[in-house]
C-alpha cells in the first residue's frame, strides 16, 4: 500500500483501518486478472487497498453481497441491449474502464487503476467509482443513497436530488460544469462521480456542491487530501 498517494497522506490511525480493512478483502474476494495480465502480491494489495477506500468509516459491511474483482489490461467491451418503449430491442457495445454488476462482481480496467494512481489529484479513481455503486446496491436499490440512519438518508436523498438535478439542468443547457459531466447521467453515477472528487480533488468537489461535499465528508471522513 505504501505506493499510493492516499495512503501516504492517511494518518496513522486511518492508514491502520485502511490495511485492515484491505486484509479482509484479501480474504474475502478473489482477484481475477484476464488474459496475460499478471498482478504481483504489491498489486493485489494496492487494488485491495484502493477499493477499501470509501469503506474506511463505514467498515467492513460494505464489502458483503459479493465475492471477485475481475481486472482486465485495460478498457473492455461489454455487450448491452434495451427494449424501448414501442417494443424495439436496441444492441450496442460499450467501451468500459470500470463496472459494479449487480450481485456480481466489480470489475476494473488495470492501466485505468495505474494512471489513477500517477495522477491521483485528477478528480478520478475508478476502483472508488465502482466501489461506491457496491456501496449504494446494499440497501437492495441502486439509486445514489447507501444504507443511512433514517434521518440522514432523508436529508441526504433530498440535498442529492437538489444538486443532481442542477448539474443535470447545466448540463443540458450546454453549461460548463465543474465536476466530470458523467455525474448527470443518472443519480447513481452522480453519487459515485462525487465520491471520486472526495478522494482525489475535495477542494473542487467542495467549491462546486458543497452540500454534498459535507454529506461524503461525514460518510467517508475527512478526505486524504483535504
Amino acid at each position: 500500500m505504501h505506493r499510493l498517494p492516499w495512503v501516504a497522506a492517511l494518518d496513522a490511525s486511518r492508514a491502520a483501518r485502511l490495511a485492515r480493512l484491505a486484509a479482509t478483502f484479501l480474504h474475502r474476494k478473489t482477484i481475477t486478472p484476464v488474459g496475460d495480465l499478471q498482478l504481483a502480491d504489491d498489486d493485489r494489495i494496492a487494488l485491495a487497498a484502493l477499493c477499501c477506500l470509501p469503506l474506511l468509516e463505514f467498515g467492513e459491511e460494505g464489502l458483503h453481497g459479493w465475492s471477485q474483482l475481475i481486472v482486465y489490461p485495460d478498457a473492455f467491451r461489454v455487450n448491452r441491449s434495451h427494449v424501448d418503449a414501442a417494443g424495439v430491442m436496441h444492441e450496442w457495445e460499450d467501451e468500459l474502464i470500470g463496472e459494479a454488476w449487480d450481485s456480481g462482481p466489480l470489475v476494473l480496467s488495470w492501466a485505468d487503476v495505474q494512471a489513477d494512481i500517477a495522477e491521483p489529484d485528477a478528480g478520478f479513481c475508478v476502483a472508488v467509482h465502482e466501489m461506491v455503486h457496491k456501496l449504494d446496491a446494499l440497501d437492495g436499490v441502486v439509486d445514489g443513497t447507501p444504507p443511512l440512519p433514517r434521518a440522514w438518508q432523508s436529508a441526504w436523498a433530498r440535498e442529492f436530488q437538489a444538486a443532481y438535478d442542477a448539474l443535470v439542468e447545466r448540463v443540458d443547457a450546454g453549461a460548463d460544469v465543474d465536476i466530470d459531466a458523467y455525474a448527470a447521467e443518472a443519480p447513481e453515477e452522480f453519487f459515485a462521480v462525487c465520491s471520486e472528487y472526495h478522494f482525489s480533488a475535495p477542494a473542487v468537489l467542495r467549491a462546486a456542491l458543497p452540500t454534498v461535499a459535507a454529506h461524503l465528508e461525514r460518510f467517508y471522513g475527512r478526505s486524504p487530501f483535504a
